[in-house]
């Protein structure tokens, strides 16, 4: 009874420092959103290319998910997630090397290396670790977490850069003091499963089960959408606030964007128990109604219906990402879930990407609020095809014999 009580304890003491890590993590993934415009001025650059740099942030998440997404299996979780956090602060210390833009691009594509590694090893962990009865709740904490910590690196680097000494060098040496603890506490954390000798690391391949097909369609649409808005607005927001409404305050761009990380961890929470049949389509009306308030905001040059926009966006991604990941993980078999969930992972981060620098094109073309309004326009007419395929999906089966 003693070694089980202990056993317990270490692995809720570790299941606390993964998820603390897992956190601080996803913090360094989105420090440099209110400092953009800092990095504009200083290197004499526009929208296009911060879209860009942006960008190769999601290929550093998709090389990580390609590569890592089932290392932890054969490595050990732990050694994976050391390797996680020695990405992010390698990040750090490049976005410190004052090295201009190459430090930029270097520093972003290892950016999401560090978060392509967490993403999916910090999330089976946590599950790992739970016991089996809180499995599903370990899951949604691990989500929480990710969605916290990506919202609180903008606040928390528009906040220094307000108001504290060098704007560009601070927001990073606080990411690597917060990444000590997190690195002594992955070394003190039990190893969940058993480590492979001579294991290999291998490209997965994207694909998809076969019964998931139908479903992953509508499914990774919607997550195409909504990470296409989360990458807009963490990449572009400030520029909004700065350019078209006015506003240049560092700690407002970063409050703002963690109005939206903030809004999808309480919909993720709050609405964990709405079914995915109904969490799918509503949460595409809901991205629609947040496109409406941003597209809103930025024609009226009104904040309050920009942020209101902003958290709305948050909640809807919650919705159609939680309800689609559901969905495709219970139509896959085990043996193809793993593949299949990290194929809709790439899918949603090329939604980060490409969407964004078109952007940034439509921008050094037209000016960042035109570009902005048709963005919001043609995410909305992508959510609503999502919304008809998932709609036609249920008639079909509902047609179908029991």
């Amino acid at each position: 009874m003693t070694q089980q009580r202990t056993a317990r304890r270490g692995a809720a003491i570790g299941f606390a420092f993964v998820a603390y890590a897992f956190g601080v993590t996803m913090v360094g993934t989105t420090l440099p959103t209110p400092l953009y415009a800092i990095y504009q001025h200083e290197y004499g650059f526009g929208s296009l290319l911060t879209t860009v740099i942006y960008a190769v942030y999601a290929a550093g998440v998709i090389a990580a998910l390609l590569l890592f997404g089932r290392a932890s299996d054969a490595y050990g979780r732990r050694r994976v997630l050391l390797v996680g956090l020695a990405a992010s602060a390698a990040s750090a210390l490049v976005f410190l090397s004052d090295a201009g833009l190459a430090a930029l691009f270097v520093g972003r594509v290892l950016s999401g290396l560090s978060a392509g590694i967490f993403t999916t090893t910090a999330t089976v962990t946590l599950v790992d670790l739970a016991p089996v009865a809180r499995q599903r709740t370990a899951a949604l904490v691990a989500t929480t977490v990710n969605m916290l910590g990506l919202g609180c690196g903008p606040l928390l680097a528009g906040v220094l850069a307000e108001w504290a000494p060098l704007p560009l060098r601070l927001p990073f040496l606080a990411n690597l003091v917060l990444l000590v603890p997190a690195a002594i506490g992955v070394l003190r954390a039990p190893e969940p499963v058993a480590v492979r000798p001579g294991a290999r690391l291998s490209v997965q391949r994207p694909s998809v089960a076969g019964p998931a097909r139908a479903v992953f369609v509508p499914a990774s649409v919607a997550a195409f959408a909504a990470f296409a808005v989360f990458g807009l607005l963490t990449s572009i927001e400030p520029g909004f606030l700065a350019s078209v409404l006015g506003l240049d305050s560092r700690a407002l761009a970063g409050l703002v964007v963690f109005t939206m990380f903030a809004g999808s961890a309480i919909g993720q929470v709050g609405l964990a128990r709405v079914p995915s049949r109904v969490a799918l389509p509503a949460g595409c009306l809901v991205l629609v109604a947040g496109l409406a308030g941003i597209a809103g905001g930025l024609l009226g040059r009104s904040v309050a219906a920009l942020i209101a926009g902003t958290v709305v966006i948050g909640v809807g991604q919650a919705l159609s990402f939680r309800s689609g990941m559901a969905a495709i993980t219970a139509a896959s078999p085990e043996a193809e879930r793993a593949a299949t969930v990290s194929s809709f992972f790439v899918v949603a981060y090329v939604g980060i990407s490409l969407p964004v620098v078109a952007v940034g094109v439509a921008a050094a073309l037209w000016g960042l609020r035109t570009a902005g309004i048709a963005f919001t326009a043609a995410v909305a007419v992508v959510s609503l095809g999502a919304l008809l395929a998932v709609l036609r999906l249920d008639r079909r089966r509902s047609r179908q014999p029991a």
